[in-house]
């Protein structure tokens, strides 16, 4: 049973933001798992490719390059993965941004930046890619899309990036929404809520050893999460193993949100 329980053996996965961070450990769980071919998007050509071919030593990984912030972006990768596969089995929407700015000189367009990509961009790709989604999923083989949200979104802290906060809020209920919408077709989705993890988003904080350690304190198990953390539970629910699983928020964050 074990063998099969945690088996992305035959499937279709699309990663957004899958050239670095979060996204690229998942990638990375998925392929080690057996899945048939990954294929993880980001804007940047250079840095997409180089993931991909990294990630390609652990099996097929192709590189979209693309900007899913906007909606032609969106309707392009939409186009290309039509163009390429009869169908999907997982999509993670896990590209996203922050803005910081204290209160009161927050600006319009650090809101609709943030808004756009973290719940906008989810909610039309999740819409546009059902049809491949539904396509081979089945009652006893269920599709599944992960949204990454975030404790940001749990916590009453928005620590100056007030629509991060409010957009990982936005993706939670998104979820639940999308999973009741779904359900019939046969797509579960879940979401993960992250806490501390190390990427380029946090390196302003880890490179600080002061600031850095301070924060660890907040944090019950008093470390930051690791690839293989976040690689785990994504696993989980793309697969067997969280077949019975729709509509559910799932924080990796260490112990964080006992405390805050």
């Amino acid at each position: 049973m074990l063998d099969n329980l945690f088996s992305m053996q035959g499937k279709v996965c699309v990663v957004t933001g899958g050239s670095r961070g979060l996204g690229a450990f998942m990638a990375q769980g998925f392929l080690e798992a057996g899945a048939k071919r990954v294929y993880i998007t980001a804007r940047k050509a250079e840095a997409c490719l180089a993931a991909a071919e990294e990630l390609s030593q652990f099996g097929e990984c192709v590189a979209l390059v693309g900007d899913v912030a906007t909606s032609e972006g969106v309707m392009a990768l939409v186009k290309e993965l039509n163009e390429r596969e009869q169908h999907i089995d997982v999509l993670v929407n896990n590209a996203g941004t922050a803005w910081g700015a204290p209160f009161g000189q927050f600006p319009e367009k650090g809101w609709d930046k943030v808004m756009d990509l973290n719940v906008k961009s989810p909610f039309f790709l999740t819409q546009a890619l059902t049809p491949l989604l539904e396509k081979n999923a089945t009652k006893e083989n269920t599709a599944a899309v992960i949204n990454i949200g975030s404790i940001a979104g749990i916590v009453g802290n928005g620590l100056d990036n007030y629509s991060y906060a409010v957009s990982k809020s936005a993706i939670h209920q998104l979820t639940r929404v999308l999973a009741k919408e779904l359900v019939d077709k046969h797509i579960r989705v879940n979401a993960i809520a992250p806490g501390r993890f190390y990427s380029k988003m946090t390196e302003f904080l880890s490179e600080d050893k002061e600031a850095f350690e301070e924060e660890l304190q907040s944090i019950p198990m008093r470390r930051w999460g690791e690839s293989t953390d976040i690689a785990g539970v994504a696993l989980m629910l793309a697969s067997k193993a969280g077949a019975f699983m729709t509509g559910q928020i799932l924080p990796v964050d260490g112990g964080t949100t006992l405390v805050n």
